[in-house]
């Protein structure tokens, strides 16, 4: 966010904290983009994010008398998403496995085309592969997950990431280079299974 816009949005945030019920609407529309991004992130794909970026919005403004501005309001707003999109998937404890039966026509023949190196990309293929990306991505831990998304599939910077999460850069790096590997071990597992 430009930081023009992020110097609107503190008084924005005063504003509804006080009560203003029309700086509170314009709050949220400034502000459900990057909720949701972070929510979507973090979530598996099977799985719905609007009432998760309720909650962080909830979260959000009985929390705005907490805000301090010695940190921009969204990075503030950032890591209450993180937070509480880590703490829901605390409680749901589930680590899932991916096998062949789980993945669609399309999916299985994407993965069939990215072990042919000889196929021919098409924009199916393309749809396919983000498909079976993310069942994929599913199989790791929420946090690396959402790193390994913002920095692979979204093309975000270690900075931005650092910002939103509160994290080093060297962890950052860390935790990507490690669920780069568990997925390594995922593909390879499924392989040997006769699964892929």
């Amino acid at each position: 966010m430009p930081s023009d816009e992020e110097d609107d949005l503190a008084p924005l945030a005063a504003r509804a904290s006080s009560g203003d019920e029309d700086a509170a609407r314009a709050l949220v529309g400034r502000l459900h983009p990057l909720v949701w991004r972070i929510v979507h992130a973090h979530l598996p794909w099977r799985e719905d994010p609007r009432d998760l970026v309720q909650e962080v919005f909830v979260k959000v403004f009985t929390r705005l008398d907490q805000f301090r501005a010695d940190s921009p309001f969204t990075h503030w707003v950032a890591r209450i998403a993180v937070t509480t999109c880590l703490d829901r998937l605390k409680h749901q404890r589930r680590r899932p496995e991916l096998r062949r039966s789980d993945l669609s026509e399309a999916e299985s023949a994407c993965f069939d085309q990215a072990l042919d190196s000889r196929a021919p990309d098409d924009a199916l293929h393309a749809a396919s592969a983000r498909e079976l990306a993310d069942h994929l991505l599913d199989l790791l831990p929420p946090a690396d997950r959402a790193i390994l998304r913002w920095l692979d599939l979204d093309g975000d910077s270690v900075a931005d990431i650092a910002a939103r999460t509160g994290l080093g850069a060297s962890a950052i790096k860390m935790r990507a280079s490690r669920a780069r590997e568990q997925l390594r071990r995922e593909v390879a597992t499924l392989r040997n299974q006769g699964l892929l």
